[in-house]
């Protein structure tokens, strides 16, 4: 399988382990199976190079498998440095034939050098996970911008940072906004998110969460999903925000919400997932207790001012595999992953079952994207409400679980005006 196939990973002795978590991750997303035998047999993607800058997780290469059934050629690298699992790398080359530069831990100089062998394939369609392949191409190489058809986006992140391209009138080709897909937001970032970035600082710290006061920054889907486990899981959640809707949002729900400044004094735990930069910062950190725990679910590892937090800390040193300890006038601070990605960096992200869901869309968005080929415009689109509908129905199908049939009647009534009181 790896004749010709160029790569660059961590050790290609893991394939047989990645061979068989692949697998198991796969017997969980029966959707992303049922379109890949279909894939299979259409050959949709016929010709196509995808460059793909995507979490390299066992999730992910079965959604590569399936982009590969499909008939593209696939190029694949990280689009974080830390959330490769390299025993799925390893098996992706070496078992699927799929050119895979990553590997966990890479600096930040390997990681642009990975996007940029991804770029040096010449794909025709790229599919993102926080738009750096998009931005890298459009401002290190420009003249290969009219190369590319189309593309997707996977996450919250990428997808602003296309819109404010759009806006800018930067962006030269067409890109889908996967994340933005009911059968993606709703479920991953809610409960995907939720349950693996518990998982994340569970594994990091073995830190009991029942008593303790948790942090959430920002109320989106992401953090509706991790307070709700959170509360689960017997801690008190307290929610910030700085969008009144959002922030009333979480007052119904249940939570305590406040600014972060008050937040910062008496929480145990603190998780930003908001997409923006230096929501915990300086004026925090000073006034947290001893042994306060910091995580990041969002995308980039921005949200947290750790530039800030080591200029005023007298020590810093690893306190545990994931868990770096900053001391600040004699209080410790945990970090917890380097300020990344939680969920990747100190667990396996997401379980499969939900990634199911989000990796459909993105095959069937890149099915879409290309048979629409010279009609759409170099803009941020949805994913048609019709391909939304079709992997619901699949998944409950799945799920053994049947719904309800509008009568002709009830049909009939829904697009009336003229029945009444």
């Amino acid at each position: 399988m790896t004749d010709g196939v160029q790569y660059d990973i961590a050790d290609p002795a893991l394939a047989e382990l990645g061979r068989q978590r692949i697998a198991w991750a796969d017997s969980h997303m029966p959707v992303l199976q049922s379109i890949r035998e279909r894939f299979a047999k259409e050959r949709p993607l016929e010709g196509i190079t995808i460059g793909a800058c995507l979490h390299i997780t066992t999730e992910t290469a079965n959604l590569l498998r399936t982009l590969k059934a499909g008939g593209a050629t696939v190029v694949a690298c990280a689009s974080n440095p830390l959330s490769t699992q390299d025993d799925v790398a390893a098996s992706l080359a070496l078992d699927e034939g799929i050119a895979t530069y990553s590997i966990k831990g890479e600096d930040t100089e390997t990681y642009f050098r990975h996007i940029d062998a991804v770029l040096d394939a010449r794909p025709q369609m790229t599919m993102d996970d926080g738009c750096d392949l998009v931005s890298r191409l459009h401002r290190e190489r420009p003249d290969q911008v009219s190369e590319v058809l189309a593309g997707t986006e996977e996450t919250t992140t990428g997808v602003i940072r296309l819109r404010a391209m759009e806006a800018d009138s930067a962006l030269k080709f067409p890109i889908v906004a996967v994340n933005d897909a009911d059968t993606k937001h709703m479920f991953d970032n809610r409960y995907g998110t939720g349950q693996s970035t518990l998982d994340g600082i569970i594994r990091a710290t073995n830190v009991l969460l029942a008593g303790k006061t948790m942090v959430v920054a920002g109320y989106g889907y992401c953090g509706k999903g991790l307070s709700e486990r959170a509360r689960g899981m017997g801690a008190s959640v307290i929610v910030t925000e700085v969008d009144p809707l959002r922030a009333l949002e979480a007052v119904m729900d249940g939570h305590r919400v406040m600014p972060m400044g008050e937040a910062a004094r008496i929480g145990d735990i603190f998780v930003t997932v908001t997409g923006d930069r230096d929501v915990l910062r300086a004026e925090h950190f000073q006034v947290m207790k001893d042994g306060a725990i910091c995580a990041n679910s969002g995308h980039f590892d921005i949200e947290i001012d750790l530039e800030a937090l080591a200029k005023m800390s007298s020590e810093r040193r690893m306190a545990r595999a994931m868990a770096e300890e900053f001391l600040v006038d004699g209080k410790r601070i945990l970090i917890i992953a380097e300020g990344r990605l939680v969920n990747l960096g100190a667990a396996e992200g997401h379980p499969a079952a939900v990634m199911d869901m989000s990796f459909a869309n993105q095959a069937l968005a890149a099915e879409w994207v290309l048979a629409q080929k010279g009609s759409l415009e170099p803009k941020v689109y949805l994913v048609p409400k019709d391909i939304d509908a079709e992997i619901a129905r699949l998944k409950l199908e799945t799920m053994g679980v049947e719904i309800d049939v509008l009568t002709p009647e009830q049909v009939e009534y829904l697009s009336s005006w003229t029945v009444g009181t």
